[in-house]
């Protein structure tokens, strides 16, 4: 059972094989009182095996751990029958770690850096069923749609979210992120967040590509 379908916080279980870092995210996650950390493990074996005997929605991974890693810990947990969420902690901006997390099935990627930042955000948009796709994974992303492009390979034709769409029909009209957070009520760091969403699911890379898609799209007039 998912946090998105349950009352009480997301329960969280953390894996981090240092008991520092492990403690910092802790931290940082139960400043939340919509996220609660109900067990931590210090290895991906750890960690699957917790899973045994806990109620979870949503495990965090360190990519790196000693005998399981991160990687190999969510693609055993992707293999159970009812999979809570997964998200992906490194230290390393790396988009072929960034892409091995997601074919593995994790929600999303948080770089350690900046984790007292994104952290929050990530595990909220797994528990509601959305990838977490970090500003600078934006680049790899629309070189990866392109590659598929000219492979032939088929794409999706919506790939935007409703909220995406509002985003985008306000970036096409010329709306800066401010005017767009106030238009929408909420911060300008989620509408930069939104605004990478978009570029990296569309494959484009400025104002101009994504006011033609708006209106081929007929979310703005011509």
């Amino acid at each position: 059972m998912t946090g998105a379908t349950r009352t009480g916080p997301t329960r969280i279980l953390l894996a981090d094989d240092h008991a520092l870092v492990r403690r910092g995210v802790r931290l940082i996650l139960e400043r939340e009182p919509d996220l609660t950390v109900v067990a931590e493990a210090g290895d991906g074996a750890e960690a699957v095996a917790l899973l045994r005997g806990t109620e979870v929605d949503l495990v965090v991974l360190d990519i790196a751990m000693p005998r399981m890693t991160g990687l190999q810990a969510a693609r055993e947990i992707a293999r159970r029958r009812d999979p809570p969420r997964v998200l992906m902690l490194s230290m390393h901006d790396n988009e072929q770690y960034f892409f091995e997390a997601l074919r593995v099935g994790a929600s999303g990627y948080v770089l350690k850096s900046v984790a007292d930042e994104d952290l929050v955000e990530a595990c909220r948009a797994a528990v509601r069923g959305e990838t977490f796709v970090y500003p600078g994974a934006m680049s790899a992303l629309v070189v990866d749609y392109l590659g598929r492009l000219r492979r032939g390979e088929t794409v999706p034709s919506t790939v935007l979210t409703e909220r995406e769409d509002e985003v985008l029909k306000l970036i096409a009209e010329g709306a800066s992120s401010k005017e767009i957070a106030a238009t929408l009520t909420i911060s300008v760091k989620t509408v930069e967040r939104h605004r990478a969403n978009i570029l990296a699911r569309l494959g484009m890379r400025d104002r101009t590509q994504l006011t033609r898609y708006a209106i081929r799209a007929g979310l703005i007039e011509p």
